[in-house]
């Protein structure tokens, strides 16, 4: 056997382990990535800087799931909105865009104005004309239920999952009134991992209403109080959370929609930092999948052959 041969089959050989080997956990590839974006009013718009970095890194998102603000930025996004133009959008957005002051017994404000805002600036009206899929999490009033919406129309079930009890007025679709999706799911985890989503990655806003002092008014008082009931709970969605991001939005109010360009800049912080441990879980090496890798080194073995 000639010196050349020996080697073209030991490099063979060498190949053929490479591809064939075992993977550690930390190396096996994961096939899909689903994005679960919690609330957190005019702090969601957090979600854009996230979702952009995402888009800039050309990392595959498989589905986002979203409650109350998340669901915003979701339906907007699976859409096919570009998360640059989604900023431009949140940087043009105020409270009353989304809201209007009513005498109804139900609530505060109706978010009826949110349906006209999302039919402007999301280009897809039922589920299935989206992009990529989308879960909206509500809650229903009377039972107490998740409320799970991946058909139909998107600005209902929107407005059902941001209708803030005590702030907005329920929601009724099919005759069953809906409110907030944080009630069932702060951060909607536990629905992507019920839809197959290996990889999930949460983003959870967590910060208080009230920062320091008294309360500005009822809005801030009722947030304080839903905000300190959640910090105390652990749970279901914590535990289907293969990565949790928190980007820091303490000094934010939650009507701080004047501040959309710091509040998208703390979202790609954040997500930038957390891009090593997101790559290691996908399996992406160096901007190659361990799958790519596995195939390069078969074109490899099959050249020296």
């Amino acid at each position: 056997m000639s010196q050349l041969t020996q080697i073209s089959r030991s490099v063979q050989v060498f190949f053929r382990r490479l591809s064939g080997a075992p993977k550690t956990a930390a190396e096996a590839p994961r096939r899909t990535l689903g994005i679960a974006l919690g609330g957190g009013f005019a702090r969601g718009l957090v979600h854009i800087g996230v979702l952009k970095v995402l888009e800039d890194e050309g990392i595959p998102i498989a589905a986002i799931a979203g409650t109350s603000s998340g669901a915003i930025m979701g339906a907007a996004f699976c859409s096919g909105l570009p998360a640059m133009e989604m900023a431009e959008i949140g940087r043009r957005l105020r409270f009353k865009d989304v809201a209007r002051w009513t005498l109804e017994r139900g609530g505060l404000c109706s978010n009826d104005r949110l349906g006209r805002l999302l039919s402007r600036i999301v280009p897809c009206k039922d589920f299935s004309e989206l992009r990529t899929p989308l879960v909206v999490v509500a809650t229903e009033l009377v039972r107490g239920q998740p409320a799970i919406f991946r058909t139909g129309s998107i600005s209902d079930a929107v407005r059902a999952s941001c209708a803030y009890p005590g702030m907005f007025t329920p929601v009724s679709i099919h005759g069953v009134l809906h409110v907030d999706g944080m009630l069932s799911y702060e951060v909607p985890t536990t629905p992507l991992k019920q839809m197959g989503i290996d990889c999930v990655m949460g983003v959870h806003l967590i910060s208080h209403w009230t920062q320091t002092g008294a309360p500005r008014h009822f809005f801030d008082v009722i947030g304080q109080c839903f905000s300190i009931a959640q910090t105390r709970m652990k749970p279901q969605w914590e535990k289907d959370a293969d990565l949790l991001l928190e980007p820091n939005v303490d000094g934010f109010a939650f009507d701080d929609f004047g501040r959309a360009h710091e509040l998208i800049a703390v979202g790609e912080e954040s997500m930038r930092a957390a891009l090593p441990a997101l790559k290691q879980k996908l399996g992406i090496v160096d901007g190659k999948s361990a799958a790519a890798k596995t195939n390069l080194a078969k074109r490899a073995e099959a050249t020296v052959a």
